[in-house]
């Protein structure tokens, strides 16, 4: 299987670190989408990609958010652990930057 870099498809681009130069290659395009999408449907999506966390467990991300109660009438925050304090893991740290 061959595998498509993502979030480091443009990293060479000069400008690959602001706004404008995401937005050049469709950035915010997703969200704008979501933001219209009923959240069960971004869950299944998400469940159907196999996207998985980048701990040890690797644990099914669209699993993890089926968890959250849904019409609940409550607010819902996404809370994304970027804690890299283990001895020689920085495997986050580019994605973040």
């Amino acid at each position: 299987m061959t595998l498509t870099p993502v979030l480091s498809a443009h990293w060479d681009d000069v400008d690959s670190y602001t706004i404008s130069g995401y937005m050049r290659h469709g950035g915010y395009t997703a969200f704008k989408k979501a933001l219209t999408t009923d959240p069960d449907e971004i869950i299944s999506l998400v469940k159907d990609s196999g996207l998985r966390g980048r701990g040890g467990a690797g644990f099914p991300t669209g699993l993890k958010w089926s968890f959250v109660p849904q019409n609940d009438g409550k607010p819902h925050y996404l809370v994304i652990n970027a804690d890299e304090s283990e001895p020689g893991a920085c495997k986050d740290i580019p994605l973040m930057m």
